[in-house]
């Protein structure tokens, strides 16, 4: 049995860990630790977890394990390698932003980097907005066929954590949208620096907009550019990069989100508009979006079936 270890547990993305690891039939956590949650129950503040596991969070590391989660806020990873020496031999799957540039560590998206995650000890998990972008734009790229390109994207209300603000809480999300981090958010670098690993002199602007909905979980992404090719092409084009990636697929249907929430499933569906083609992805921010992911890449790094403890079923309803 894998050994896992979980630091910052109390979080939406460490919960939807929590639920996974204890359903992977290769994997026992040793702990789950959080600073604000010492000593409580797990299922006290993840409640559906009531009878499932009878875990407490921890306020100490402990590294006689395989395999370390970080599920902590974006800065807070850093700052725990400052404090901590994490043995060699402990394996590493960061959810956190702080490490996704850096070229000593593997960026974790599969679709991406397959080969180069079962070898590595230390995973960059991609961030869940990036994550459906580069899902939509990959083939383009792996083809030199990357022009510039118009994107917008919605997230569900679990993208901002668990930590209520102004514009998180309900009484503000509910029956509204807007934007936020217009041509600016923080995850365009990541899927700069992945595009350019297929499309090195790619130099075209990603013109990013993304919205704050009104539901909790999920994110749909819309992107278009133009294209010489013909319809029939660039689906060819997708089946074929997507052919061997159990977890990607190209659907012939327009798209919704409830079709892969709860799932670590994206879904891509391609159309033609006067010459311009628009690629919609989705995927759930939780799942493919993070701790699927993460899980996902624990998997290859330790030769596990890709597709290990993570057969999900979500629903059209």
């Amino acid at each position: 049995m894998i050994r896992a270890g979980i630091i910052g547990g109390a979080g939406y993305t460490g919960g939807e860990l929590i639920r996974l690891l204890l359903n992977h039939p290769k994997v026992e956590i040793s702990f789950v630790q959080s600073r604000s949650q010492a000593n409580e129950p797990i299922s006290k503040l993840h409640p559906d977890l009531l009878g499932e596991t009878d875990l407490s969070f921890v306020q100490e590391v402990i590294f006689d394990i395989d395999v370390l989660f970080l599920c902590m806020g974006h800065g807070a990873s850093s700052e725990f390698f400052d404090q901590h020496k994490v043995p060699d031999s402990v394996k590493v799957v960061d959810l956190s932003q702080d490490f996704r540039l850096d070229d000593a560590k593997v960026y974790g998206l599969p679709e991406l980097n397959r080969d180069a995650i079962k070898t590595s000890n230390f995973i960059a998990n991609p961030g869940c907005f990036a994550t459906a972008i580069q899902l939509a734009l990959l083939p383009l790229a792996h083809n030199g066929a990357l022009k510039e390109v118009h994107a917008s994207g919605i997230t569900g209300s679990t993208g901002a954590g668990v930590k209520p603000s102004d514009m998180t809480h309900f009484s503000w999300r509910e029956g509204n949208m807007s934007t936020y981090k217009a041509f600016n958010h923080q995850h365009m670098a990541e899927v700069t620096k992945s595009l350019m690993q297929y499309q090195s002199w790619y130099d075209q602007p990603i013109n990013f907009i993304p919205y704050r909905g009104n539901f909790t979980r999920g994110i749909l992404v819309t992107a278009y550019q133009y294209i010489e090719w013909p319809l029939e092409e660039a689906i060819n084009v997708y089946k074929e990069y997507y052919e061997d990636h159990p977890f990607t697929w190209v659907s012939d249907h327009p798209l919704d989100v409830k079709q892969v929430v709860n799932t670590n499933k994206c879904y891509v569906h391609l159309s033609l508009h006067n010459g311009y083609l628009m690629i919609q992805s989705v995927i759930d921010n939780l799942l493919k979006g993070a701790s699927g992911q993460a899980v996902q890449n624990m998997n290859l790094m330790f030769g596990l079936e890709e597709t290990e403890g993570l057969k999900l079923k979500g629903s059209a309803f």
